[in-house]
């Protein structure tokens, strides 16, 4: 199970929002590449990086940050021996070039959201053209999948669409329950389970994570094919460790890896 920080970038800082209300945003560092190495410090093994203002102008706003957020990245990977350290990003990227810059840059994975609701065409493109690092973001309340940073409801149906986007070759799917996020009232475990039996690939939670129990709990479901989960607002304002929570993850993996031997 992993933990991967998420580093939210709006104007050049790093925040977080409530609910994805841009209006509600706490800034918790003026400079995201420190945040960056900070969670790596703390044992973080992927980052989750979003383009706040690239999501809402459908392009990319904040690429110099993603820049320095992945030199921090490399040089840190180099330091520790450590062969790479996946970046994932979304926000705003609605064109095969905008990808292919991303990921000669150092980028892992695009994730794509709204775009692969509104233009399935793109996204099944994109799984061809780069496979193994196409991410679908699927964000969804009461089970229909919402888009435009969650300002609209689209009336598709989460298992349908997931289903639909295995099809085309994704590589794994981030499910965000939108009316948990930001809010630290736990993830909704049920529907995220949900969604992961009904697809093959690798499912990612999102959304309401709060303390150390969450985790356990998502470990606990975690052979359903649920491979991690974003954290948020529960890392930065303290209600979860990151780096004992890791461990604890790492703990209860192994727990179960051994009574699968058996």
């Amino acid at each position: 199970m992993l933990l991967i920080p998420a580093i939210d970038l709006k104007d050049g800082h790093c925040v977080r929002l409530k609910q994805g209300d841009m209006e509600l945003a706490t800034v918790f560092s003026d400079n995201p590449a420190d945040m960056a190495l900070h969670w790596l410090k703390q044992g973080a093994r992927r980052l989750h990086l979003v383009d706040l203002n690239g999501a809402f102008a459908g392009k990319p706003k904040n690429e110099a940050a993603v820049k320095a957020i992945l030199k921090v990245v490399r040089e840190f990977a180099e330091e520790h021996g450590i062969d790479e350290i996946p970046v994932q990003l979304g926000g705003g990227i609605r064109d095969l070039d905008t990808i292919e810059r991303y990921l000669d840059a150092g980028i892992s994975y695009i994730i794509i959201g709204t775009a692969a609701v509104k233009e399935p065409g793109f996204l099944h493109d994109a799984c061809g053209a780069f496979p193994g690092h196409i991410i679908v973001g699927l964000d969804a309340k009461d089970g229909k999948v919402a888009t435009d940073g969650w300002s609209k409801m689209s009336g598709h149906e989460v298992i349908d669409l997931a289903r639909k986007f295995e099809a085309y070759g994704v590589e794994s799917i981030i499910y965000t329950d939108i009316g948990r996020d930001g809010m630290m009232g736990g993830v909704n475990i049920e529907a995220t389970v949900k969604l992961a039996q009904a697809v093959k690939i690798p499912v990612i939670a999102s959304g309401g994570l709060h303390n150390l129990a969450d985790v356990e709990a998502l470990c606990a479901v975690q052979d359903e094919g649920i491979e991690g989960v974003i954290c948020g607002r529960s890392i930065y304002e303290g209600t979860l460790d990151l780096n004992s929570a890791q461990l604890r993850a790492d703990e209860l993996s192994g727990d179960l890896d051994e009574e699968a031997a058996e």
